[in-house]
C-alpha cells in the first residue's frame, strides 16, 4: 500500500506546482512574458490591500485567494531576476530568496538558534533592533520604508524607537502629550473666534497631535490604522444606508436638509453596524 504523503510533502508539492506554472507562464504567455519588476509593483500594492481588506472583513475564504494571489507575486519576481538581463549581472531565483530569509531569520533568533538569553517579546524585540546596527544599519529608523502610509510609518517608527529603549515609562505620561499637543493646535486653530490660522503652523501642530495619538493608541496596544480603517467601513455602510433611505423616500441628499439626513443616519447607526 503506497504511503500517504505528509502535510509538507503536500505543501512542497503544491509550491513546486506553482513554480512549474510561473515557468510555463513566463514562457508561453505573451502578457506574462511582457512583464517586469517595475510593471509588477503596483499590482502588487493592490493584491496587499486587497489582502489587508479580507483580514479586517474576517473573510478567511477570502484570505486564502488573496494570499495565493501575493504569494504568485513573490514567485513571479523571483523568476523574472533569475533571468539573464542586459542591464544587470545580478542574478537570483526562489531558492537565494527562500535561503535568505531563511538565513536573516536564523541569525535574528539568537535566542532560539544560539545561546542568547531573550525571555519577553521585548526583549526579542530590543535583540532584533541591536542586531540589524550590527548589521550595517546607519540608523534604527533605516529599516522604515520611506513610501509607507504616514500612519503607518508614525506607528513603526514609534515601535522602532521604543526597541532602542527610546520611549515613555507609563501611559499616563503619554496621554498627557496628548492634551498638551490638543492645546497647542487649539492654540493654531482656535474655533472660537475668526483670526486668520497660519497654515503652515496649525498643519505643523496637527502633524504632532495625531503622532501623539498613534503613541497613545500604542500604548494601550491599538493599531492605530486599523483602528481607522474600521472607523472608515463603519461610516460608508453607514453613508450607504442613508443614500439607500433617502432614496426611498424619493429625495437627493443635496436637497435634504442637514436634520433631515440626520433622522436616517441616527437609522443607520442601529442597523447599519
Amino acid at each position: 500500500m503506497p504511503e500517504t504523503p505528509s502535510r509538507r510533502q503536500i505543501q512542497l508539492t503544491a509550491f513546486d506546482r506553482l513554480l512549474t506554472i510561473m515557468d510555463e507562464l513566463r514562457a508561453q504567455c505573451p502578457w506574462d512574458r511582457k512583464q517586469t519588476l517595475e510593471s509588477l509593483r503596483h499590482l502588487t500594492i493592490e493584491e496587499t490591500y486587497e489582502l489587508s481588506d479580507a483580514i479586517l472583513e474576517g473573510d478567511l475564504t477570502e484570505v486564502k485567494k488573496e494570499l495565493g494571489d501575493v504569494m504568485l507575486h513573490l514567485v513571479f519576481y523571483s523568476k523574472i531576476a533569475s533571468e539573464p538581463s542586459a542591464s544587470t549581472t545580478v542574478q537570483f531565483d526562489v531558492a537565494d530568496v527562500l535561503d535568505g530569509i531563511c538565513d536573516k531569520l536564523i541569525a535574528r533568533h539568537p535566542h532560539i538558534y544560539a545561546d542568547v538569553v531573550a525571555d519577553t517579546e521585548e526583549q526579542v524585540k530590543q535583540n532584533w533592533e541591536q542586531l540589524k546596527m550590527k548589521e550595517g544599519n546607519r540608523s534604527v529608523l533605516s529599516g522604515v520604508p520611506l513610501s509607507l502610509p504616514a500612519l503607518v510609518k508614525a506607528m513603526r517608527i514609534q515601535e522602532k524607537a521604543r526597541g532602542a529603549g527610546f520611549d515613555w515609562e507609563e501611559k499616563a505620561q503619554v496621554w498627557e502629550k496628548v492634551r498638551e499637543e490638543m492645546e497647542e493646535f487649539q492654540a493654531e486653530y482656535n474655533t472660537l473666534d475668526n483670526q486668520t490660522i497660519d497654515p503652515a503652523r496649525a498643519e505643523a501642530e496637527f502633524g504632532d497631535l495625531l503622532f501623539s495619538l498613534v503613541n497613545y493608541a500604542r500604548f494601550i496596544d491599538i493599531n492605530p490604522e486599523t483602528a481607522l480603517e474600521r472607523t472608515n467601513k463603519k461610516f460608508i455602510r453607514r453613508f450607504q444606508y442613508l443614500e439607500e433611505r433617502a432614496k426611498e423616500q424619493g429625495k437627493a441628499l443635496h436637497d435634504m436638509t442637514l436634520a433631515e439626513m440626520d433622522v436616517f443616519w441616527e437609522e443607520a447607526k442601529t442597523q447599519a453596524r
